[in-house]
């Protein structure tokens, strides 16, 4: 029986679920016309398994943990039927998204594979499936790749990849080279392309020596040394310690404090994203900035309707940034940095808080922090779990939220001859924060998703429904100024 140690950085994500907190990447597809649990299994069975690391299980030891095939793998045990409650006046959107919760608070079972797909066969007139894969097996940008690749007509992955090992630019040779999505090129023009801005001008601030260091405290394999290389840049790599180490702990909302463990999701329907990136070059910002100051707005309308007062208060959401170079795209594990970004929920002027966004996402662009939160994690999982989740509650009594925007293909893609019509995923949050965010663009449009423990935000669709009229307002103050696209703004 094969088995692979499981890096630093994995193995701390493997140890991070709590009993309010499960490390799951949970997403949903919304399929037309529906597939059958039979159809799903074969499509499955014969995609997703090509990659090895979807047959492993996890071993933990006193030195961490490690990967080992699964004798008793079942395919039967990781692609279910799920059913949701019919009959008059069942609303079909809420009753999926309450399945969607109860399965993000529902561990998965240590002893076999980390994931699982669940078939809703009739759903909206189509059917419905709902994923759960842990966060160790992989970052967004590995499991997006993965998820693509097993889509009607996505590339397989490489012989490397195949084994359930690590890949390099080396195994991506095969193939005619087109730019559909699961591809080298669609990955690195569509995903690294828009999530890896901060993190590659990150990396590369410090060069090779940077690239090397992320190897050595990422990987168990490679030795202790060479470990300097970051000092190059040490005194912005000692001023980006300190603002983490001494940054104060988040504003005091209603979105932050105890949990219970119970998580609600919601997500928006698709605005166009040709009219969000028509507001962007208008404004002279980026599709994200725009994005982020919708979700600002959108948050600190749902405190002011909800009897609070935002007004000059500020809440900060750890924002992953990818550090995997181009070439390792089809890499499983993680390979991404936290980065703190400010999200002024207290001011009304959407211009004004758009604006706010973009002075913010300046400041942390070339920043080492995310190369530095990348480290914490790799430390992190060679410490014992208690001092691992004394390290990571630190840092997120300093956040409220996690929150992530990921591109996807701008045309609607087809998986079990049935089109993907729509999709959605949620990210997990650490320590003691309580609110997800996800941002996705997919066959033109672009949705909002949220996940909450139920404590901090009963109905996350409250705030969801709040998304559309945000950018309405943005959309509208954008055609009415007469200066919008000036290059330093108001």
């Amino acid at each position: 029986m094969s088995s692979e140690r499981m890096s630093r950085v994995d193995t701390a994500w493997l140890r991070m679920d709590s009993d309010v907190n499960l490390m799951m990447i949970v997403g949903v597809w919304l399929l037309q016309p529906g597939v059958t649990l039979a159809a799903l299994q074969a499509c499955i069975g014969q995609r997703l398994l090509q990659y090895g690391r979807f047959r492993q299980r996890v071993e933990q030891d006193a030195l961490g943990a490690q990967w080992v095939d699964d004798p008793h793998f079942d395919i039967e045990r990781h692609v279910l039927r799920a059913t949701l409650p019919s009959g008059a006046g069942v609303d079909e959107r809420r009753a999926l998204q309450a399945l969607c919760g109860e399965l993000a608070a529902r561990p998965l079972d240590p002893h076999h594979p980390l994931w699982q797909f669940h078939l809703v066969e009739s759903y909206e007139g189509g059917s419905a499936i709902i994923a759960r894969l842990h966060h160790c097996i992989g970052d967004g940008i590995s499991l997006i790749s993965v998820m693509m690749s097993i889509t009607d007509g996505g590339s397989p992955p490489p012989a490397r990849a195949r084994r359930g090992r690590k890949t390099g630019v080396e195994d991506e040779g095969e193939g005619e080279g087109g730019a559909a999505p699961g591809d080298p090129v669609w990955l690195v023009d569509n995903l690294l392309g828009s999530l890896g801005d901060l993190g590659v001008k990150a990396v590369g601030l410090a060069g090779a020596g940077a690239a090397r260091s992320l190897d050595m405290v990422a990987r168990p394999e490679l030795p202790w040394q060479g470990s300097l290389d970051l000092a190059r840049s040490g005194a912005q790599l000692v001023g980006d310690a300190a603002s983490i180490l001494l940054m104060p702990d988040d504003s005091p909302t209603r979105l932050k404090g105890p949990l219970s463990g119970r998580k609600v999701v919601a997500w928006s329907e698709p605005l166009s994203l040709a009219e969000v990136k028509a507001v962007g070059k208008g404004l002279n910002c980026s599709v994200n900035d725009v994005l982020l100051g919708c979700v600002a707005g959108a948050i600190g309308q749902y405190l002011r309707d909800e009897g609070d007062d935002p007004a000059g208060q500020e809440i900060r959401a750890m924002v992953p940034v990818n550090l995997r170079p181009p070439e390792r795209a089809h890499e499983l594990g993680n390979r991404f940095g936290l980065a703190p970004l400010v999200l002024p929920i207290g001011l009304a002027n959407p211009i004004e808080r758009v604006y706010a966004v973009r002075r913010r996402m300046a400041e942390l662009k070339g920043s080492f922090q995310p190369l530095l939160a990348f480290g914490v994690l790799a430390v992190a999982g060679l410490l014992v779990k208690g001092a691992q989740d004394a390290i990571l509650n630190m840092f997120s009594r300093k956040a409220t939220a996690v929150m992530t925007n990921v591109p996807g293909p701008a045309q609607a893609l087809q998986f079990c001859g049935s089109t993907l019509r729509q999709t959605m995923f949620w990210v997990p949050s650490s320590g003691d924060i309580g609110l997800g965010v996800s941002i996705l663009s997919y066959a033109g449009g672009v949705q909002f998703g949220l996940i909450a423990d139920q404590a901090r935000c009963p109905d996350p669709q409250s705030v969801i429904d709040r998304f559309g009229p945000q950018f309405e307002m943005l959309l509208l103050a954008t055609m009415m100024l007469p200066w919008a696209g000036e290059e330093d703004g108001p």
